[in-house]
């Protein structure tokens, strides 16, 4: 049973090929952008272009582009190959990290970078089961109300400097640690943004149409 893993929905670009649980190949790095140039070269640079059984695909939140790209190439993929197809939070992922990264104090607080300055914020248990909704609230507005004195993700930094306390671990999702996701981590494979959308529909004149 081969599984591949495709992480775009944040600054990172990461990708792993696992058999039967064992990773056999990853790519990682923080790209920021031009995910949707490097993506399927880097797929295809994997042992046999990356083919596997299960396709598994990094659904949000992150940037509109970023995630849209990552389910796009594993929806091609999975109809390709017709191989299963899964998503996880980029939450969850991150929340992992932490875990991997030897978190003592739980829950751990999750914050990834959103826009228009505002941070993606999550609580975790050390199962990796979310303590509350997904929320994308401004800087400071979350300063005042999370008490964690640890952050983990992306969005980490700019939450420990707008509270001026705390430590921030600025952790990104990483593909391969996806085998750490509990079966309750999984989701359809739909996207999950977080926000509604920047662009907002023109309003129709009075009289038009």
């Amino acid at each position: 049973m081969r599984t591949l893993v495709i992480d775009t929905a944040t600054q990172a670009l990461s990708i792993a090929l696992f058999d039967n649980g064992d990773l056999i190949a990853h790519y990682h790095e923080i790209a920021g952008r031009g995910h949707a140039e490097k993506l399927m070269p880097a797929i295809a640079a994997l042992p046999d272009g990356g083919r596997a059984n299960r396709v598994a695909v990094d659904v949000g939140p992150g940037s509109f582009t970023g995630v849209r790209i990552g389910i796009a190439a594993a929806r091609a993929l999975a109809f390709a190959w017709q191989a299963e197809l899964t998503g996880f939070s980029a939450m969850t992922l991150v929340a992992a990290a932490a875990r991997q990264d030897g978190a003592k104090q739980w829950p751990v607080a999750v914050a990834i970078t959103g826009g228009h300055g505002e941070l993606f914020w999550q609580m975790f248990d050390r199962e990796l089961s979310p303590g509350g909704d997904l929320e994308s609230v401004p800087i400071a507005a979350l300063a005042a109300r999370v008490s964690a004195e640890v952050i983990y993700g992306s969005g980490a930094e700019a939450l420990c400097a707008a509270r001026g306390t705390g430590l921030a671990v600025p952790l990104h999702p990483d593909s391969r640690l996806f085998p750490d996701i509990p079966e309750h981590g999984l989701v359809p494979p739909h996207p999950l943004y977080g926000r509604g959308a920047d662009a907002k529909p023109m309003a129709t004149p009075a009289g038009a149409g």
